[in-house]
């Protein structure tokens, strides 16, 4: 039996991938293997070296408090970055070119440029031409990089959901006497948001991994640094990598899985009802529209 996509696979095909699997699970489970001897054979999973993580100090004054700083850089950077990349994609899409063309320019300078050279120039920035504290300067120019870099690629997710909706969605809009901005409001942008959630989810996982970014040159007291910290005063670098990865795959994880429960919610509510309307259901909503017009035009005049 075949698919649009494939062909279902043969016999022969099925004991080539069955074949390829247990190939596959045999030199991952030798990898971990290795890995497990080098480890122990440097000392590293002795319990004095994990024991730290057991009590509530090392969590207390290293981990959470490190946790906490990049989940403040990412929170403030993706309340900034989402809208500020919305109106620069609905930007390029316009019909102005004067409104067209400096928002491109914008959007293709800042998307070229890597986010830690945005977040140097930010603190620089920030060192020569205000009165910020140094306490607080890293996470301003943490935050500052962040969004220039990902509000422009968050404007490319835009435009390209938007773009991506069939024409018939515009067109019927215009038809209907709708304006193009209530067009892109009501009719375009509701609906590519489903389109672009799994493309904002994954921009959102970048710059919660991208906060570690500060900590290597602006000293920002973020999850990464915090770990370095902690590895200095308990001699442990590989358990605390390893446990800062385990922490940043949960947050990154729940993200994810929130993103996906809302897309499918989204998306359970703009299914129809299934409900048919007969003609005097029609009927009689027309009246109703064409007695609040009329009730409206009064309530004007008087």
């Amino acid at each position: 039996m075949s698919s649009v996509l494939y062909d279902t696979p043969g016999p022969r095909a099925r004991r080539r991938n069955v074949v390829l699997s247990l190939v596959f699970i045999a030199l991952l489970a030798l990898l971990i293997w290795w890995l497990w001897q080098k480890m122990d054979d440097k000392g590293q999973l002795k319990w004095d070296l994990w024991e730290p993580f057991t009590t509530g100090q090392a969590w207390t004054t290293y981990l959470l408090p490190g946790l906490g700083n990049t989940l403040k850089a990412a929170a403030l950077a993706m309340v900034i970055a989402l809208p500020l990349g919305a109106l620069f994609g609905i930007a390029r899409l316009s019909d102005h070119r004067w409104i067209r063309v400096p928002a491109g320019a914008v959007v293709e300078f800042f998307r070229a440029i890597p986010v830690l050279l945005l977040m140097l120039f930010a603190n620089e920035f920030y060192v020569r031409s205000t009165d910020i504290g140094s306490d607080e300067r890293p996470l301003y120019a943490v935050v500052t990089g962040l969004v220039l870099y990902n509000a422009s690629v968050l404007a490319e997710v835009v435009r390209a959901g938007i773009l991506a909706l069939p024409k018939g969605q515009t067109e019927a809009a215009y038809a209907i006497g709708l304006r193009k901005g209530q067009t892109m409001t009501s009719i375009l942008l509701p609906q590519a948001v489903t389109v672009m959630l799994p493309a904002i989810v994954s921009q959102l996982v970048v710059i919660v991994k991208d906060t570690a970014l500060g900590g290597v040159l602006l000293q920002y007291s973020e999850l990464l640094s915090a770990r370095s910290t902690l590895a200095a005063n308990y001699a442990n670098v590989i358990p605390s990598f390893i446990v800062v990865a385990i922490i940043f795959i949960v947050v990154n994880f729940t993200l994810t899985s929130f993103a996906s429960w809302l897309e499918g919610r989204l998306r359970r509510s703009k299914r129809g009802t299934g409900t048919v309307l007969t003609g005097e259901d029609v009927e009689e909503l027309n009246a109703a529209e064409v007695g609040g017009t009329l009730s409206t035009g009064t309530g004007g005049g008087i």
